[in-house]
C-alpha cells in the first residue's frame, strides 16, 4: 500500500506534479479567483506536498480544477486531460512510503510480550 524505493519516489514526483498544477492554476487565474478559493488551493497543495490524506486531497484538487475550468474556461484540452489524469492516478495509487499517511496509517510491527 505504501511502496518505497523507486516506486515511492515516483509517487512523490506525482504528488509534486499535482501540487505544481494547483499552483499554476492559482497563479494563472489569480485575478478571477476569490481569496477563499486561492487559500483552499494552498491548503490542498500543502496537504499533497506532505502526503497527508492524499486520496481525499487529490480528489479535492481534481474537483478544484474542474470547478475553475468550468467557470473560467480551459487553457487547452491537452492540459486539462493531463492534470485530471495526474490527480486521478494519485487518488487511486495513494501517497507512497515518503508521506505522512504512511507514518500514520502504514504497517507496524506488533511485539507481543511473552506471558
Amino acid at each position: 500500500m505504501f511502496p518505497d524505493g523507486l516506486p515511492g519516489l515516483a509517487l512523490v514526483a506525482l504528488r509534486a506534479s499535482v501540487v505544481l498544477a494547483l499552483f499554476a492554476e492559482n497563479y494563472a487565474f489569480k485575478d478571477a479567483l476569490s481569496v477563499w478559493l486561492q487559500g483552499a488551493g494552498l491548503i490542498l497543495a500543502i496537504s499533497l506536498s506532505l502526503g497527508w490524506l492524499t486520496p481525499i486531497a487529490s480528489l479535492l484538487a481534481l474537483a478544484s480544477h474542474v470547478w475553475t475550468w468550468t467557470l473560467l474556461g480551459t487553457p487547452s484540452l491537452a492540459l486539462l486531460s493531463l492534470v485530471m489524469l495526474d490527480a486521478l492516478a494519485l487518488c487511486l495509487l495513494g501517497p507512497g512510503a515518503y508521506s505522512l499517511d504512511s507514518y500514520r496509517f502504514g504497517r507496524r510491527v506488533v511485539v507481543v510480550p511473552p506471558p
